[in-house]
């Protein structure tokens, strides 16, 4: 359970990041390559293994029957070729434009809200609309965006504006929706420091839900349960906007089948609903194997965590203090102390500062966007690490935040925060500017 001792560590550690300000999993890198350096924990082998991650990560993946051996299989139905061609250089990427061709990096869950409220498939279009397809086959859709303007205040009478997306689709090639179709938007978060979070134990999460909120305090994130698609038990979810997946291996492979089409070993049938049996290839079964798969995830755990930076600035000082004062420390919990087992033994009982507690929050009605994941309800989110945020925009050219970026920057993620962030929220919008601007150059240090 959160409680008064929970929140004084966390408070304390915070107040002594400056003298963490680089520590042995860190890499003092604020270039556009700062989230694509291996971790400081590897040795020599490690960092081959990293690097024939790395070239998979980026490569992109053709259809059956290509000249590219190993790397065939492509779709049918994908939203993109590589992981790279989402996560460019391990970041974040951000909603599409209008006018752009290649849409890559938002994608669309989909389902339909079944009587007893379920995560339920959509019967046409399966969990996830993809909007590519091979030579001789159909997308299933295209995804559409459209904005409305929110105006609002800050205590002092400044004036901000949030844009609220709403998505439709057109060109549906399987079948209509129907009146209860349920559409989530997502964008692909930044990869720093997987391993990492993949270490901190259940038991530590464990201590930290408060999921009836039994300390008044208004918080009550809790830990979402799922089913290990590896193991067959019941587990911890810890990655993903809604904490869908428990380890990184298992969100890799997600990735591999739902985004671009390729099995594996964990998911070795295609996503193909029924109105698209027909385009069922005739592939070998998995088309990533097992060895190639593992290097993939390997990569994505041992990327390391750019160092913080200006933690001596006087702004910045303030701000970190801030940052407890308003209430953000209570769902983004600085620090943690990485578990006895991890995926590597250089990365157990490591002092880290990701800034989550990696359990779902109720978010509001503001942010909801109408599909439940696994028991996720369509209000609740994993509260997303913190470290590298400030660099998202050297590393990928915007500023697009929250889970479907309609964001553009640190303040309005900010503003969006309602449900058990409202509390948060309020005392930044309420707070003279020169204490939002601390709180947001504390931040972009990270």
């Amino acid at each position: 359970m959160r409680n008064t001792a929970t929140r004084l560590l966390a408070s304390v550690a915070l107040g002594n990041a400056a003298l963490v300000a680089q520590a042995a999993h860190m890499v003092a890198d604020a270039t556009a390559n700062a989230f694509g350096n291996p971790s400081p924990l590897l040795g020599a082998a490690d960092r081959r293994a990293f690097q024939v991650g790395n070239s998979l990560f980026k490569a992109n993946w053709v259809e059956a029957g290509a000249s590219a051996s190993g790397l065939d299989g492509l779709g049918p139905l994908f939203n993109a070729r590589s992981c790279s061609s989402c996560h460019l250089r391990d970041g974040r990427s951000r909603p599409p434009e209008p006018q752009e061709r290649e849409r890559h990096g938002l994608l669309l869950r989909i389902g339909v809200h079944a009587e007893d409220g379920a995560d339920a498939p959509h019967p046409a279009y399966g969990g996830q609309v993809q909007d590519d397809a091979q030579r001789g086959a159909k997308a299933e859709a295209r995804v559409e965006i459209r904005y409305e303007s929110r105006k609002g205040a800050y205590g002092d009478g400044a004036e901000f504006e949030l844009l609220a997306p709403s998505y439709a689709l057109s060109q549906l090639a399987y079948g209509e929706l129907g009146d209860r179709a349920a559409l989530g938007p997502r964008v692909a978060q930044h990869l720093v420091g997987l391993g990492l979070l993949e270490s901190i134990s259940d038991e530590r999460l464990i201590e930290l839900a408060d999921e009836r909120d039994t300390d008044r305090d208004g918080i009550s994130g809790r830990a979402h349960r799922v089913t290990s698609a590896v193991t067959g038990n019941l587990t911890i979810g810890r990655f993903g906007w809604k904490a869908t997946q428990p380890t990184v291996l298992e969100q890799v492979a997600a990735a591999f089948v739902n985004d671009i089409g390729i099995t594996s070993p964990i998911f070795p049938a295609e996503t193909l609903t029924t109105a698209q049996s027909t385009l069922a290839a005739d592939q070998p079964e998995p088309e990533i194997d097992a060895k190639k798969l593992d290097r993939v995830a390997f990569y994505s755990r041992a990327i390391a965590v750019p160092a913080p930076r200006n933690l001596a600035d006087a702004q910045v000082v303030q701000g970190r203090s801030l940052f407890t004062e308003f209430g953000c420390a209570a769902c983004h919990v600085p620090s943690h102390v990485t578990g006895d087992v991890a995926f590597h033994p250089a990365f157990a009982r490591i002092a880290i500062e990701p800034y989550t507690d990696l359990l779902l929050h109720d978010m509001g009605e503001g942010l909801a966007d109408g599909k439940r994941d696994g028991d996720a309800t369509p209000s609740e989110w994993r509260t997303p690490p913190l470290w590298g945020i400030g660099l998202i925009e050297t590393v990928n050219g915007h500023q697009r935040l929250l889970h479907d970026g309609r964001a553009r920057g640190l303040a309005e993620a900010v503003l969006w925060h309602g449900g058990e962030g409202e509390r948060a929220k309020e005392r930044f919008r309420l707070a003279p500017v020169v204490q939002r601007e601390a709180l947001l150059a504390f931040l972009r240090s990270l």
